[in-house]
Parts: structure tokens; sequence; C-alpha cells
């Protein structure tokens, strides 16, 4: 990965980007989006998308969700102890321990998740986010209040870094990494050329409703969609991957296969990839993907999706873990796809 590139990505994953409080990453986004891009539109869900060639009849949008989990505060205690509930997936057993950056109007806390010592009993056995609090300092409810307000989020406080010049870890590449991709899709586009209008939006509450992405969808109108999110990789030790499949890093772009997607679009992947001689691999949604794309597909009179994902490890924990070349992998496959889209593509799957 181009070191530019790798800069963009690490900026966006310093930023705080809370699944209802995306305003921050969405402004450095456009700022870099905007000096490729034919023209930015934003909407009121907080989407940002970057658009090419936007007066062609054939459409094609690709959501990368920016938001990532995060904890919201639901009470302030007497002495000051904050107790909060879940902004998307928390695994409470991932949040024991950990530092966190609470983000007040007008100002940022730190703070930590206490956890009784081992000494003392240590945590119980069977624990939820209701057993736990944020110690920031605070003596009192009072003093607590000067800068917290009930509603504000929290997010780990952890770096991201590169593991052997090789992978990337840290909180919220699930989907701060998608939206990179996206971005970075639409900016070789833009040097290439292409013969269909690109709309690549960075997406707003997938963690909590994916309302961004029907936002999104439903003020496009588009021919066809591409939700880039990640999947879960097994590839590590204690995985089932007789119950849970076989999806490992540095193996290739996952593709997705079920009732939600379009198996023209999928087809259209599979050629590229066999072109570009990329391995790819497979995980099966049966009924629903759990991405954006099950929002888009709803909208108008219907959109045909498709769904490429990141390998990832340790999903919806402080350290979540992809590789660079994977991105890069994708990021290529999408620009070779799209580049050779003549815009009379049809998708209907019963005709030919």
């Amino acid at each position: 990965m181009p070191k530019a590139n790798q800069d963009f990505l690490l900026e966006l994953l310093h930023t705080a980007s809370p699944s209802s409080n995306e305003v921050a990453i969405q402004k450095k986004w456009i700022n870099y989006v905007k000096t490729f891009a034919d023209e930015i539109r934003t909407d009121h869900a907080g989407n940002a998308i970057g658009v090419l060639n936007p007066d062609a009849r054939f459409k094609i949008l690709l959501a990368g969700h920016c938001d990532e989990i995060a904890l919201v505060i639901n009470r302030i205690d007497e002495d000051g102890f904050l107790h909060f509930d879940k902004m998307g997936g928390i695994n409470p057993q991932a949040a024991v321990g950990m530092k966190v950056t609470v983000m007040g109007e007008n100002t940022s806390i730190t703070g930590v998740i206490g956890v009784n010592a081992q000494h003392h009993g240590g945590i119980k056995k069977d624990f939820d986010l209701e057993d736990l609090f944020i110690d920031c300092g605070y003596k009192t409810k009072g003093e607590a209040e000067d800068n917290i307000q009930i509603g504000d989020l929290a997010v780990y406080k952890t770096e991201p870094e590169i593991l052997s010049d090789r992978y990337i870890c840290g909180r919220g590449l699930d989907n701060r990494t998608g939206s990179f991709i996206v971005a970075e899709v639409l900016k070789n586009l833009a040097e290439r050329g292409c013969s269909v209008g690109v709309y690549a939006a960075s997406t707003v509450n997938e963690e909590t409703n994916m309302g961004g992405a029907y936002f999104a969808a439903a003020g496009i109108e588009p021919t066809m969609a591409i939700a880039c999110d990640v999947t879960f990789a097994t590839d590590f030790p204690g995985v089932n991957k007789n119950k849970h499949g076989d999806i490992r890093l540095e193996k290739g772009p996952v593709f997705a296969k079920g009732a939600p997607i379009n198996k023209k679009i999928n087809r259209l992947l599979e050629q590229t990839a066999k072109k570009l001689q990329m391995a790819v691999q497979y995980e099966l949604t049966p009924r629903m993907t759990g991405t954006d794309a099950d929002k888009m597909r709803l909208t108008g009179k219907g959109v045909p999706v498709s769904l490429v994902s990141l390998p990832l490890r340790y999903m919806h924990s402080p350290v979540e873990t992809a590789s660079l070349k994977d991105i890069d992998e994708e990021i290529e496959l999408l620009v070779e796809m799209i580049a050779n889209l003549t815009g009379e593509e049809n998708l209907n799957p019963l005709e030919d």
C-alpha cells in the first residue's frame, strides 16, 4: 500500500466515529475525496458521497460505513462513576480493564473501565455491561456533570498500528476500512476513467440501524449497489471452522452467496478476479447479510446488490486486525470491474 494511502487510512482510524456521531470523520473523508470527485453530496442522515460521472444513466453505489461501535453513557452515580449501555455490538468481556475516551460536548475525557481485583474475588462469572463502569477520576456526580451528559459516547482508547509490515490492527477497522476502500476506488477510477456513474458513499449508522445506507440508496436510486464491509476471519486459534467456515487473511476478498445477493453482479466480480488472477473466498448469507446491502436492496423499486468483504480478525474488539494486502486487492478488484462496465449490463437474473 502506498504511504499516502496508508496515511489516509491511519487518519481515519485515529478519528473517533461512534455510530450517531460521525461528523468529524466525514469531514476528513470529504476533504480527501473532493480533490478527485466530480462532486460531493451529503444528506440528512450524515452520509458523505463522492460522485464520478453524475449525468450517467447507469449508476453504481459503493457503500462503506464509517461508524464504529461505542459505549453510551446512561447514568452518572453519586460518586462520579459513569455507567453505560452499548451503541452497537459491544462485547462486555473485551471491555474489561480498557481505557476509553468519553466524547463530551466540549471536550474529550479519558476514563478507565474498572474491574474488581482478583484478590477481592474478581469480576463475577456471568456479567454484562450493567456490571461495568467508567472511572474518569471524578469524586462526585456534580463534578462529572460539569463535563459529561447522559447520551455522551465513549470509544476504546487505542491507537492503530502496523504489524510486521503486513497487517493493521486497532479499533473500528469495522468498517472504517470500508469507508477508505470506497474512497480509493473512486480515486483510481477518476484517474483511469469509466463509462458509468460511480457513487462512493461513506455511510453512517450501520452498527446500529443501517439508516445511512437507506438514505444513500433512496437518494441516489442506483442501478446496482455493492456493500464494502468486513467479515469474520477464522484463521486463528480457537475458532471452529466446521461451524464458521474457513476465511483467511491474505487469501483474497470475500464474496457473499445467498438470497439477498444478485448473481449477475457476483458473476462480474468473479470474472474480474479471474482476469486479475486474484484468489477469492466465499461466505454464506442465506437470509440477510447483516450489512448495508440489506437496506440498499429494499429502497425504491428494489436495488440489485452484492457484498464484498474484507477478512477481519477479532471482530468488535479493541484490536481488530486485517491485511493491507487484502485491502489493496479489494480496491484493485472493484476498480477493474467498474472500469469495464459499459452501462448496458442487464442484472435481471431471468434475462440473458
